[in-house]
């Protein structure tokens, strides 16, 4: 029996998606092959919680935890904090430290493509399209004139590393820039403005299942809201339809695309793209790199069209990630 390590929680607005993540992970478990111990990162205690919902620190020389006088180490983490530090590369560098094998992709591939700027940068070369965009960094003057001349009206404002939509706002008129900058900053002091893409948003999970790069079924995200902020997300405020309804080839396309965004950064583990596709043409909003494992998230939901179980769907992680 291998001991799993399944984190979550972190340092973000996200840690309460994450800690639902994570359980489904606990629950799911193969516990025939691995024990799940549930491990909390937050910023002040990093934890073991057992069933009963006690405590014991982790030891951070060696990621270990000491349970009534006896100590347990992992030969696996099973990674699910949605933003910092467990999205971000802070933690996988760590696990590469300490030698201790974990599902995500590595540091440079969390920190790279946390950073949407830097992202979408490194993919243009590849002719992966993109939105219009504009950055600010916090302190830099807001010309709301050239804001608008670059990326045009309506415009989304993101904070550049968050994830769960927090921190978007979708702004329609010049007047209403200032305001939604300020919410994004909330989140990130570095912010991108993009422009807007009218067309059909679609989500494309890419894994690696069984040692082959797999696309999985793709979706389709149709928002009740103006866009797919956390209320469409998590709150059941959209619908999201697997398979997409797009045609074979579009599939086929996207589904191409994301595969090589995967290849061309040397990715691992799990990893979800969002796209746009206006006139025929996909356009790359973000990859996520520890996308939500919840029931209603959009990776387990494409598994299950793809025939692969919860179950194996993490079985095949911690395997490849040991292996």
């Amino acid at each position: 029996m291998k001991n799993i390590a399944i984190i979550m929680g972190g340092y973000s607005s996200e840690y309460k998606i994450s800690l639902i993540s994570g359980n489904v992970v606990y629950q799911t478990l193969d516990k025939t092959k691995y024990i799940g111990y549930r491990i909390h990162i937050f910023k002040e205690k990093w934890v073991f919680v057992d069933a009963n919902d006690a405590e014991f620190p982790i030891d951070r020389n060696d990621f270990s935890v000491t349970v009534n006088g006896t100590k347990i180490t992992f030969d696996c983490v099973f990674n699910a904090i949605h933003g910092t530090p467990g999205e971000d590369g802070l933690l996988q560098a760590y696990f590469e430290l300490l030698g201790i094998p974990q599902t995500a992709c590595d540091y440079y591939q969390s920190a790279l493509t946390f950073n949407k700027r830097d992202l979408l940068s490194v993919l243009k070369p590849y002719g992966i399209k993109t939105a219009t965009s504009y950055y600010l960094n916090k302190g830099d003057l807001i010309n709301t004139t050239e804001i608008v001349k670059k990326v045009g009206l309506p415009c989304f404002v993101k904070p550049n590393k968050a994830g769960s939509s927090f921190g978007i706002s979708k702004v329609k008129t010049e007047t209403e820039l200032p305001i939604a900058i300020e919410i994004a900053y909330k989140e990130d002091n570095e912010i991108i403005i993009e422009s807007f893409l009218d067309g059909t948003e679609v989500s494309v999970g890419v894994i690696n299942y069984q040692g082959k790069i797999t696309v999985l079924p793709i979706t389709e995200i149709v928002s009740d809201n103006d866009f797919f902020d956390y209320e469409a997300k998590y709150e059941g405020k959209s619908q999201e339809i697997t398979p997409a309804r797009i045609s074979d080839e579009m599939t086929q396309k996207v589904g191409d695309i994301a595969k090589r965004a995967y290849e061309v950064l040397k990715m691992k583990g799990f990893s979800r793209s969002e796209f746009i596709i206006v006139d025929g043409e996909p356009h790359m909003l973000e990859t996520n790199t520890i996308p939500g494992l919840t029931t209603e998230s959009l990776i387990p939901q494409q598994a299950r069209a793809a025939g692969i179980s919860l179950e194996d769907l993490f079985t095949n992680a911690i395997e490849l990630a040991i292996n």
